[in-house]
């Protein structure tokens, strides 16, 4: 069952059950939400209780197949109308023995007024600043417009050590590096607001919730490539955990129900493949 590459047609559960124990070092997922979304097999409305019941039982199996030093990046989102959905999935993980060492926040829209920008980088811009990414804008007199979810960094120990300048961005103020830098290097901790912007897709889309391959890809990174033997998604989806494990070259594992989603992803893979050889 342990074939790095491969995207198994079977519920996570069983897919985990049959993986060695220990011998994931990275898993990168994002679960259904429970919210109603129209997946073509998978029932998205299931009484709370069993949903969280389901995410306990989830955990547990994840817990057990990832090493000791591993990392699970959890990315989970709500409603607006049920804003706790992620803190209740997180306290399941928490129950099952994982410890939460770092809450990452991925902004998926952000405006920036010019006043806020500083004198580095607002030359140019025009005096309503900038807005820039993807959101779903609502009409609603008691909601704001949803532009983040959550990606829970869980691990067996709360100790595991992360390569935090492989997201790093570069020094502002230029003066800091020879400040504070004992490298002297022109780069920071990029810290624990990722801002992830939709790709754009101007046909139908074939999954109604797939994060960006950015996403998994910067997680990796995070975690430390070095130090990874093997990824996993146990909600593979249409592939995006795959096509950031071929593009860092590590070797990848992944279950899914859909048949349809494993032919999508598949073909982004290879195509993905092709990429790279060309």
């Amino acid at each position: 069952m342990t074939h790095p590459g491969t995207i198994h047609h079977c519920d996570c559960i069983t897919g985990m059950n049959q993986l060695n124990a220990g011998s994931v070092d990275i898993i990168v997922t994002s679960p259904p939400y429970n919210i109603g979304k129209p997946y073509t097999t998978y029932d998205d409305t299931v009484p709370r209780n069993g949903y969280l019941s389901w995410m306990n039982e989830v955990a547990g199996a994840a817990k057990r197949v990832l090493s000791d030093d591993g990392s699970l990046y959890l990315n989970v989102g709500g409603s607006l109308k049920d804003p706790w959905i992620p803190m209740d999935v997180a306290m399941e993980f928490r129950k099952s023995g994982f410890i939460l060492q770092n809450m990452i926040h991925w902004i998926k829209s952000i405006a920036l007024p010019k006043e806020d920008m500083g004198r580095f980088y607002n030359a140019g811009i025009s005096e309503n600043g900038v807005a820039v990414g993807h959101y779903k804008p609502i009409n609603s007199r008691r909601y704001h417009n949803d532009c983040h979810e959550f990606i829970f960094h869980f691990t067996k120990t709360g100790d595991v050590p992360i390569d935090r300048l492989a997201n790093g961005v570069p020094y502002q103020d230029k003066s800091n590096v020879r400040r504070w830098v004992q490298k002297k290097q022109d780069i920071r901790d990029r810290g624990n607001t990722w801002f992830i912007p939709y790709e754009t897709i101007r046909e139908e889309r074939p999954h109604p919730a797939t994060f960006p391959v950015r996403l998994p890809v910067m997680c990796i990174r995070d975690h430390g490539i070095d130090r990874c033997r093997l990824v996993m998604d146990p909600f593979m989806g249409i592939g995006s955990t795959a096509l950031a494990a071929v593009r860092l070259g590590i070797p990848f594992v992944g279950f899914e129900i859909d048949e349809n989603y494993i032919k999508i992803a598949e073909e982004r893979i290879a195509a993905e493949q092709l990429t790279a050889k060309n």
